[in-house]
């Protein structure tokens, strides 16, 4: 069983075993949302299935005339990309035909950005037989692996069922109450500049959540496209957490989903699994009546 990494040539190895196997393409462009289907559809692992960050991983709800998105009420979560009950993924992983007894493999195009949106749904919905493709399509592609184009069709209906959640959500609420508390380590995971509220081009405040610490996503990964030795990753958190303790740490980004990258990566190094905060600086910011900081982190 794979819970993190899979390499290309172990994903070779689990095709041609015949374990009971699924892999998904999570590839997505947040400026052009169609952009990740038609890549796969132009290209993507032989039998993957493609997840949609906007209609598969979220909770798509309902547009006001001007564009103002409501979540259902049963979302798990408020911001850019709620999250669905885990109710509603279990019948989209149903439909797809995937079953408990499956390992899956996701991956994209985008440096695991995407596809760790899947690995923590399927954790949180308690199957850990979940592990991120390092190095994503592009690895796959220079490894010579066997690849398809158009959709792939010859699926049936499972029945996939929930189990205790092995990751922790965390609510605005929580984050709210938990400020300043020794029991809570923030970490988001956004660009520096964002972070620091120099630029926010995708929501209408800008700033981060008083008392963060800012780790980057794409600092996980290295020039290869892999993600960076779990020795680097270790020396690289210890800095950021500079002595706070690690299972303090909850992590969140713009939307929830450029923070999972750093969950896989502190896990990959050796830490405990740590919390996320889903709705994070979209959600945050939703209520204005909520702290907003700039400048550097930990302010």
């Amino acid at each position: 069983m794979y819970t993190t990494l899979i390499s290309t040539e172990q994903l070779k190895a689990l095709h041609a075993s015949g374990a009971p196997l699924m892999v998904f393409d999570c590839s997505f462009d947040l400026m052009n949302p169609p952009a990740g289907e038609e890549a796969y559809r132009e290209g993507h692992i032989a039998g993957a299935v493609y997840a949609s960050l906007d209609d598969a991983l979220s909770d798509k709800g309902v547009f006001d005339a001007d564009g103002t998105h409501h979540p259902h009420a049963d979302a798990a979560s408020g911001g850019r990309h709620p999250l669905p009950s885990r109710e509603k993924f279990a019948m989209w992983l149903s439909s797809v035909g995937f079953a408990n007894d499956m390992q899956a493999v996701v991956y994209d195009r985008n440096n695991s950005t995407y596809c760790g949106r899947l690995w923590w749904m399927l954790k949180w919905c308690g199957h850990d037989a979940v592990a991120v493709l390092d190095g994503g399509w592009k690895a796959w592609q220079e490894s010579g692996g066997d690849v398809s184009s158009g959709e792939e069709t010859s699926r049936f209906q499972s029945n996939f069922e929930l189990n205790a959640p092995l990751r922790k959500l965390v609510s605005a609420d929580e984050v709210m109450r938990n400020i300043g508390e020794p029991g809570q380590t923030l970490v988001d995971a956004r660009a520096g500049a964002r972070f620091r509220g120099e630029v926010e081009p995708l929501d209408p405040v800008a700033g981060h959540i008083p008392g963060a610490l800012n780790r980057p996503g794409a600092e996980n990964i290295g020039p290869d496209g892999h993600f960076k030795s779990a020795q680097q990753l270790r020396a690289e958190f210890d800095k950021v957490l500079a002595g706070r303790d690690a299972a303090t740490v909850v992590h969140h980004c713009g939307s929830g989903v450029s923070a999972v990258p750093n969950i896989i990566a502190m896990e990959l190094a050796g830490f405990p699994p740590t919390a996320l905060f889903a709705g994070s600086w979209s959600e945050w910011v939703s209520d204005r009546s909520r702290p907003v900081a700039t400048g550097e982190s930990g302010n």
